[in-house]
C-alpha cells in the first residue's frame, strides 16, 4: 500500500505585455447558385486580396487562412399560408489574416486599399506579440513560482516539509495574447473613419493599443515529509 503523502498546489501566472504586432483579420463571403461558381468566386476574391496586399510588401504566404467553409444556404418563404424553405445557393466564408510590425501609417494605407477592394471584405484590427513563445514561457515561470510560494506557506503552517515533485500539470491551450480595440468586424463603407476617404491617399490611423493581459495556471504535486 502506498502511504506517500502529497500536497497539490495550483499556481497562477499573470503578465502584461506591450503589443508589437498588428493583425488584420478579413472575411470574404458570397453566395452563388452553383457549387463550382462559389469555389471560383472564392478563389478569385482571395487572389485579389493577395495581390492587393503584395503592394504593401507582403509575400504570397503572409496571407494565412484562419477558416474556410462552404455551406448550402436556404431561405424561407410562405406559400398558401404554409411556411416553406427553398435552396438559395452555396455560401462561402473565408477568414484570413495578415500580421506585421506595428506601424500606424502602413495600417492606414492598407485599410484605404481594403476600402476600395472590389471584394469588400469585412475586417477587424487587433494587436498581438511577435515572440509568443517567450510570453508563454514567462507565464509558466510565474505560475510555477506562485505554486512554490503557496506550497512553502502551506507546509510551514502544517509543520511539514516539501519533498520531491511528483508531477507538474499545465494547460496545453494557447493563452490569449491579443488585444482587440474594435468591438466587431466592419466593412470599409461603415463608420465615420471612412468618411471622405476618396479625397485621401490613406486613412489617418492613430491607435495606441492597451497592454495585453494574460494568465495561465500550473498545478504541482509534491511529496510531503
Amino acid at each position: 500500500m502506498n502511504n506517500t503523502r502529497v500536497i497539490r498546489v495550483t499556481g497562477k501566472g499573470q503578465i502584461k505585455i506591450k503589443p508589437d504586432m498588428m493583425r488584420i483579420t478579413m472575411l470574404l463571403e458570397g453566395i452563388f447558385p452553383e457549387y463550382s461558381d462559389t469555389l471560383r468566386h472564392s478563389s478569385e476574391d482571395t487572389e485579389g486580396l493577395r495581390k492587393l496586399l503584395s503592394d504593401f510588401g507582403f509575400g504570397k504566404t503572409d496571407l494565412k487562412t484562419v477558416s474556410f467553409d462552404i455551406d448550402a444556404e436556404y431561405e424561407g418563404y410562405e406559400e398558401n399560408g404554409i411556411y416553406r424553405q427553398r435552396f438559395a445557393g452555396y455560401r462561402f466564408r473565408h477568414t484570413l489574416k495578415v500580421e506585421f510590425d506595428s506601424d500606424n501609417d502602413r495600417l492606414g494605407r492598407i485599410l484605404y486599399a481594403l476600402a476600395k477592394c472590389p471584394a469588400k471584405p469585412e475586417f477587424r484590427i487587433s494587436f498581438t506579440v511577435k515572440d509568443r513563445e517567450a510570453a508563454k514561457n514567462e507565464l509558466l515561470g510565474k505560475a510555477v513560482a506562485d505554486a512554490k510560494d503557496k506550497a512553502a506557506a502551506l507546509t510551514v503552517a502544517a509543520n511539514v516539509r516539501l519533498g520531491d515533485i511528483q508531477s507538474i500539470i499545465y494547460s496545453l491551450g494557447e493563452p490569449d495574447l491579443e488585444v482587440r480595440p474594435m468591438s466587431r468586424s466592419v466593412r470599409a463603407e461603415e463608420g465615420p473613419v471612412f468618411a471622405g476617404m476618396a479625397k485621401r491617399e490613406c486613412l489617418d490611423m492613430d491607435i495606441e493599443p492597451d497592454d495585453i493581459e494574460a494568465s495561465d495556471t500550473v498545478t504541482i504535486v509534491w511529496e510531503i515529509e
